[in-house]
C-alpha cells in the first residue's frame, strides 16, 4: 500500500459545508482520503492553517491524518486572496517532508493553487503528482467573468500544471474536453474520476415521516434546491420556475431551499439571500419559499426525502455533488444542460436537463413530473441504481486508488515521464 499527500490548501475536510468556499472539494477530500485509507493507504491531508486554535498536526482517522500549514495568516480568508500565500505553503510541505523523512509515492493535489504549492516538492523528491483541478479557471471566466476575482495570472498557472503534473484527474467529460480544448492537455495524462455519494449517510426514507418531522404541508408539491448561496448556482431561475408552476400550470407547489450562513456574519450569503427574496416578492410566490438557511450532513436525507423533486439550475458547474445525493435518495432531478450536471443526470430516465437560466422550460419540467408522480417515481429508482452503480465514494476511491498505485509504480522514471526537469518554475 502506498503512503499519499492529499493537498487542498483552501478546502479543509474539518470545515463546515454551505460557506462561501467550502462545499464540494471539502466533502471530496474527506471523503477521498478516508477511501484511500479504507483500501489500507496512509494518507497526510495538507490545508491552510485558518483558525490559530488549530492544532499544527491533527490524527483525524484510522490512517488519516490532517497537516494545517502556516501560510498567511490564520484566520478564514476568502480563496481568491490566498495566490500570494502559495510559495510559504509549498516550502512549508518541503521543509515538513524533510524534517520528518516521509517518502510519498503520490502526491494528489486539489485546485490549481494545491498544485502550484505541491509542484515544488514532487520536482524535489522526484514523486507523481496527479491533479484534480475541480474548476478551471478559463472555463470560469467564460461563465462568471464579474464574480471572478482571480487573475489572469491564474490562467497560465493551470498551463504550466498542465504541462508538469503526471497525471489530471477530470471529474467528467466536459471537464476531459476543456482540458483538452482550452489547456492543450494530453489525453494519455488525463484519466476520467467523478464524484461521490456516500450511501451511508443517504439513502430513501419515507417521504410522509421525512415531512411530518420537518413540519412540512403534506400534499403540496415541494421542490428542494440545496447548495452554497452563490449567485451562480441559479437559484433564481428556480424561485422563477416557481412561480410559473403555481400561475400557469396551476399546481400547489413549495420550495425549500437549503444552504447558505444567514446570520450577519457571512455578509455574501446575506446579499444572495436578500437578492433572492426580493425575487420572491416581485414573483409574488415569496410566502410559498423557504429559506432553510444550512443544515447539517446528517439532516439532508430528510430533505431529499421530503421533497417530490429536486432541481438544481446553475449556470456554470464543474460538477455537482448534491444531483447524486438526490438520486441516491430516489429523487427526479432537474438539471442544467452544464459542466458535469449533464453527465450525472441521464435526460428522460433519472430526471430532465433544461437550459441554463431558464425558467420556462424549469417550470415545464416540473409541471410534467407534478403530473406523473408514477413517472417521478420511475425516473428517482433510475436515478437510485444509477448512483450506486456509478458514484460512490468507496467506487471513486477505488478508481484513484488504481490510478495511484499506477503513477506509483513510474517513479523511478524521471519527473513528469521523462518530462523536462528544467521546466521554468511557477511563480
Amino acid at each position: 500500500m502506498q503512503t499519499i499527500a492529499v493537498v487542498s490548501e483552501h478546502a479543509s475536510p474539518l470545515a463546515a459545508l454551505g460557506g462561501v468556499d467550502s462545499g464540494g472539494q471539502n466533502l471530496y477530500v474527506a471523503h477521498v482520503a478516508r477511501g484511500l485509507a479504507h483500501l489500507g493507504h496512509r494518507v497526510d491531508i495538507y490545508t491552510r492553517l485558518d483558525n490559530p486554535g488549530l492544532p499544527a498536526q491533527l490524527d483525524w482517522y484510522d490512517n488519516v491524518r490532517i497537516i494545517h500549514v502556516p501560510a498567511g495568516p490564520a484566520i478564514a480568508l476568502p480563496k481568491e486572496s490566498l495566490l500570494p500565500h502559495m510559495k510559504a505553503f509549498g516550502q512549508y510541505m518541503q521543509n515538513y517532508v524533510r524534517d520528518h523523512g516521509i517518502d510519498y509515492d503520490v502526491i494528489h493535489a486539489n485546485f490549481f493553487m494545491s498544485a502550484m504549492a505541491a509542484l515544488p516538492l514532487a520536482r524535489m523528491s522526484g514523486t507523481p503528482l496527479a491533479v484534480t483541478f475541480h474548476a478551471l479557471g478559463k472555463v470560469r471566466r467564460m461563465h462568471q467573468s464579474q464574480n471572478d476575482h482571480f487573475s489572469d495570472h491564474r490562467f497560465a498557472i493551470e498551463e504550466e500544471i498542465v504541462r508538469h503534473a503526471d497525471c489530471i484527474i477530470a471529474e467528467c467529460p466536459q471537464d476531459r474536453q476543456d482540458l483538452i480544448d482550452l489547456y492543450e492537455a494530453d489525453p494519455r495524462h488525463i484519466k476520467m474520476v467523478p464524484c461521490g455519494y456516500d450511501p451511508d449517510e443517504l439513502a430513501p426514507m419515507d417521504k410522509q415521516k421525512a415531512r411530518q418531522v420537518l413540519g412540512w404541508d403534506p400534499s403540496a408539491y415541494y421542490i428542494l434546491q440545496l447548495g452554497r448561496m452563490v449567485p451562480r448556482k441559479g437559484i433564481d431561475t428556480v424561485i422563477r420556475a416557481l412561480s410559473r408552476l403555481r400561475d400557469v400550470h396551476k399546481i400547489d407547489a413549495r420550495l425549500c431551499v437549503v444552504g447558505g450562513n444567514l446570520s450577519d456574519v457571512n455578509l455574501a450569503d446575506i446579499d444572495e439571500y436578500e437578492r433572492l427574496s426580493a425575487i420572491a416578492v416581485e414573483m409574488q410566490v415569496d410566502r410559498w419559499v423557504n429559506f432553510a438557511g444550512s443544515r447539517a450532513r446528517h439532516e439532508l436525507s430528510r430533505y431529499y426525502g421530503a421533497s417530490d423533486v429536486f432541481v438544481t439550475t446553475p449556470w456554470y458547474e464543474p460538477f455537482g455533488i448534491t444531483p447524486l445525493e438526490a438520486m441516491a435518495c430516489e429523487r427526479p432531478v432537474i438539471g442544467s444542460n452544464t459542466g458535469g450536471i449533464k453527465y450525472t443526470i441521464v435526460d428522460g430516465k433519472t430526471g430532465f436537463l433544461v437550459p441554463p437560466r431558464n425558467p420556462d422550460a424549469t417550470a415545464e419540467k416540473l409541471a410534467i413530473l407534478a403530473q406523473a408522480p408514477e413517472l417521478a417515481q420511475t425516473m428517482g429508482r433510475a436515478g437510485a441504481r444509477r448512483a450506486q452503480r456509478m458514484f460512490t465514494w468507496q467506487q471513486v476511491s477505488m478508481q484513484l486508488s488504481g490510478i495511484f498505485q499506477e503513477l506509483g509504480s513510474q517513479a523511478a522514471m524521471p519527473y513528469g515521464y521523462a518530462r523536462s526537469l528544467d521546466a521554468p518554475a511557477i511563480h
